[in-house]
């Protein structure tokens, strides 16, 4: 029978490894799953939730983009999925109250920003981490 080995890793630490029956993720092509057995492939992650469906349930962790790699394991009939991204939680492990003030002090500073300029970008991208840090932890 063909198992899938499922890693999701941040430059920080390995969040997580583990044998699942599935790896469900969101693209820049759209959403995906890997089942085993998936064929080799190499993609983006955007910022979202990407969940592990284990036989004790789903796992899921608020991902702010990074690349996803699936492949043969190491032992026959193995399939490897492995999630590098370049921030990442348990949505389990979220810190509501400071993803609430992250998102207040973003909204500020976006609207001090002035348009076009570097800031105004650098507040958007936290107002969106702080947005799916928020949805992730509220499912």
């Amino acid at each position: 029978m063909a198992t899938l080995n499922v890693e999701i890793l941040s430059p920080e630490a390995a969040l997580w490894t583990g044998t699942a029956s599935a790896l469900m993720a969101r693209s820049s092509e759209g959403n995906f799953t890997v089942l085993p057995e998936h064929t080799a492939t190499v993609g983006d992650v955007v910022s979202s939730v990407v969940r592990v469906q284990t036989d004790e349930g789903e796992i899921a962790f608020a991902v702010h983009s990074g690349f996803f790699q699936v492949g043969k394991g190491l032992e026959p009939d193995t399939t490897l999925a492995t999630v590098l991204a370049s921030v990442a939680e348990r949505t389990t492990e979220i810190d509501v109250a400071r993803a609430q003030a992250a998102k207040d002090a973003a909204e500020s500073r976006l609207a001090a920003a002035t348009k076009g300029e570097d800031e105004e970008l650098l507040a958007y991208a936290a107002l969106e981490r702080a947005e799916l840090r928020l949805s992730a932890a509220a499912k």
